[in-house]
């Protein structure tokens, strides 16, 4: 067999392989052998078929079926010899002179290739790392919502269902408010949610609603009343402190603020980790040029999956998904380039974390070690699961990586600020 790579860019090449007969007549034979026993053809007894009869009734379907295995084997050993990185598998050419009754069997794939690209992790760029900050406006107004409790408020098929604390000055419209006014625990308010506060943001909190969905979200929501609390705030005592967070973890307001402050500033950091990861993604994607085989990658889409995608379809995909394409390579090369591997230790550490912080979450501040590791070892054991934290793991090791190449600026801000940088609100 000839097997030859032929070059069209640096992306895109064909794998040209040239079957004879030497490559398949040996097992083709030992085919037909195994199958006259077993030939039925009308006029003779079963085993008792000539050889001749049996290679014309089965022959040409023995052949396709062997040379094929020839292709196969003979394609992955060629792309493991190459050391060939492609992208999506190859695609057999179609060639309509192609004769299975020919001297020589030529069989012709498209591969695409990974590019080889230069990565600059620590090239010029305006990324911006935000610290930011719980002033005293915000821990203030936190301290205020903790002394008013207020309604539980539903809409299921927005996904809105949960418990919250409001005051009826918080409504942008008074006859909203005055909808509240007369009515007692256990009655049900329908407002809607459509400029429902003079801040779209406050539904972010008040209704567990998604920063994408404020402006637009428009459903009519039920507020069932729980408690009411009149002009007369709870008083911040030490029941109020334990009940919030436990006992004896809270005593005096500074400490409630200084609680608050801890907490908020905490998933402050986390929000600011994540505009960090996507600037630093969005400057590595327009700063780090390459070709993709896109033309190559679309033919591919068409054959994957458990539905076909039509050429239509699989442009619209291709589209969808080039940029995170983009990155994906460009994650892989910095990886490679900085030794970052996921270990075992690495994921069971991580999982660990993610348990205690979710058991603390509901009240199991203590937890053996015991009770940890055994949760931990039941979530390891599912491989869905061992995908979805080892991306996470992959994540975070990035996103250290990043903080310290690509030597982002340092602005301290307020979380009202940090909302204006990445939203532009």
């Amino acid at each position: 067999m000839d097997i030859k790579r032929v070059a069209i860019d640096a992306v895109n090449e064909t794998i040209v392989m040239t079957v004879v007969h030497m490559d398949y007549k040996g097992q083709v034979a030992k085919r037909i052998n195994e199958k006259m026993p077993l030939a039925t053809v009308k006029g003779f007894r079963k085993g008792a078929v000539p050889k001749d009869l049996v290679e014309k009734q089965y022959g040409k379907a023995i052949k396709q079926e062997e040379v094929q295995k020839v292709v196969d084997l003979a394609l992955e050993r060629f792309v493991q010899s190459e050391r060939l990185n492609l992208l999506g598998t190859p695609l057999p050419k179609v060639n309509e002179n192609f004769s299975w009754d020919a001297e020589e069997l030529v069989f012709e794939y498209e591969i695409g290739l990974v590019p080889d690209f230069t990565l600059d992790l620590e090239g010029k760029n305006d990324v911006v790392k935000y610290v930011v900050t719980a002033d005293d406006k915000l821990i203030d107004g936190q301290v205020a919502r903790i002394q008013k409790q207020f309604g539980t408020v539903a809409n299921e098929e927005a996904g809105i269902n949960n418990a919250t604390t409001i005051a009826l000055d918080m409504f942008k419209d008074k006859a909203t408010a005055d909808k509240f006014i007369g009515k007692k625990v256990g009655d049900v308010v329908t407002v809607n949610t459509k400029d429902l506060f003079e801040d779209a943001h406050q539904l972010m909190d008040v209704m567990k609603i998604g920063h994408d969905d404020v402006h637009t979200i428009a459903v009519d929501v039920d507020f069932t009343i729980e408690a009411i609390n009149g002009a007369e705030l709870a008083e911040l005592n030490q029941e109020l402190f334990d009940k919030l967070f436990g006992e004896g973890k809270v005593a005096t307001l500074d400490e409630l603020k200084a609680k608050i402050k801890e907490d908020a500033e905490a998933q402050f950091a986390q929000q600011a980790d994540q505009k960090l990861l996507a600037d630093v993604q969005d400057f590595l994607i327009e700063s780090t040029k390459f070709d993709l085989p896109a033309e190559f990658l679309k033919k591919w889409l068409q054959t994957v999956g458990e539905k076909k995608l039509s050429p239509e379809e699989a442009e619209v995909e291709y589209a969808r998904s080039e940029r995170g394409l983009r990155f994906q390579l460009i994650e892989g090369r910095a990886m490679a380039t900085n030794e970052i591997k996921v270990t075992f230790e690495d994921l069971k550490a991580f999982t660990t974390k993610n348990i205690r912080q979710q058991m603390a979450q509901f009240g199991q501040t203590n937890p053996t070690d015991e009770e940890v590791q055994g949760i931990v070892a039941r979530v390891l054991s599912n491989q869905d699961e061992v995908k979805r934290l080892s991306e996470q793991v992959v994540g975070e090791k990035m996103l250290e990586l990043f903080k310290e190449k690509a030597n982002p600026t340092t602005k301290e801000v307020t979380y009202e600020e940090f909302i204006a940088a990445s939203y532009g609100e």
